[in-house]
């Protein structure tokens, strides 16, 4: 589907939060320079009492499925995912997709 957009939900382990959060500033800039996402900036949020982060970003059509298959992409997300943890009952990470609503 044409610009997806999904939210997605990193819970980052207190210890290694400067450390996600400096892989998290090279995510939608290597997404973008691979031409996976618009060139819309991502909104980039910060649960106030936790290190849980949410980026908010649109892919391009096709997006998506390229980006599951692209080495740097991948690399990327490899790094991510031992400085994430489980919290509160909900997973590491979330990546829920939605669509704009036109009324």
């Amino acid at each position: 589907m044409a610009n997806e957009i999904v939210l997605c939900t990193y819970r980052a382990r207190p210890d290694k939060e400067l450390e996600f959060k400096a892989l998290l500033s090279r995510h939608w800039a290597t997404l973008r320079e691979l031409g996976f996402v618009t060139e819309v900036e991502p909104v980039v949020l910060r649960e106030i009492d936790e290190p849980t982060y949410v980026e908010l970003f649109t892919w391009v059509d096709g997006g998506f499925g390229q980006a599951h298959e692209h080495p740097d992409v991948l690399a990327l997300w490899e790094a991510m995912d031992p400085l994430l943890e489980d919290r509160d009952g909900r997973p590491k990470w979330e990546f829920p997709h939605f669509q704009p609503v036109r009324f």
